[in-house]
């Protein structure tokens, strides 16, 4: 029973993690239809949800858990500058 309830709530983070996420991509693009970048968006979601993952993830992984958590961070700075820029150049290409 206690690995269902963890699975519910590890579900139920991963979740919200997602959902913040969106939030924050709906918020950046509603000011510009021509900013809407889907596949941008798509992708950010799931680094995020990607992060989250390695973060559940047991960590005795000879530092490689660690350090694809920090590269999967690096990527989520990269996506959302992409998305910044796109949207302030009027958001060409997806």
């Amino acid at each position: 029973m206690k690995i269902d309830s963890q699975f519910t709530r590890r579900g139920f983070a991963a979740t919200v993690a997602t959902g913040v996420a969106s939030i924050g991509l709906l918020a950046a693009t509603a000011k510009s239809a021509k900013a809407y970048q889907g596949n941008m968006e798509r992708a950010l979601a799931s680094l995020h949800q990607a992060l989250q993952s390695l973060q559940e993830a047991t960590p005795n992984k000879g530092g490689h858990r660690a350090r694809a958590a920090e590269l999967v961070r690096q990527a989520i700075e990269e996506t959302e500058a992409g998305i910044a820029f796109a949207a302030g150049h009027g958001g060409a290409g997806r």
